[in-house]
């Protein structure tokens, strides 16, 4: 999967990118972990940079 760096990711790509489940993201939103999550209207969105930055930051300190 081709994931745009021009837009807003969803869950399913992001759980894609983590190679994690949509499960995990929403269990991670609810509680107050994971990557940094913005609500539009009832939906979950992701900015690229920032989803990459924090992949990039916890797997460093792993």
């Amino acid at each position: 999967m081709d994931l745009p760096d021009n837009r807003l990711w969803t869950v399913e790509e992001v759980a894609y990118f983590l190679g994690i489940s949509p499960k995990t993201l929403y269990q991670w939103k609810w509680l107050g972990e994971g990557p940094p999550v913005t609500l539009i209207g009832r939906r979950l969105r992701y900015h690229p940079a920032k989803v990459k930055a924090w992949a990039a930051t916890d797997f460093e300190a792993a």
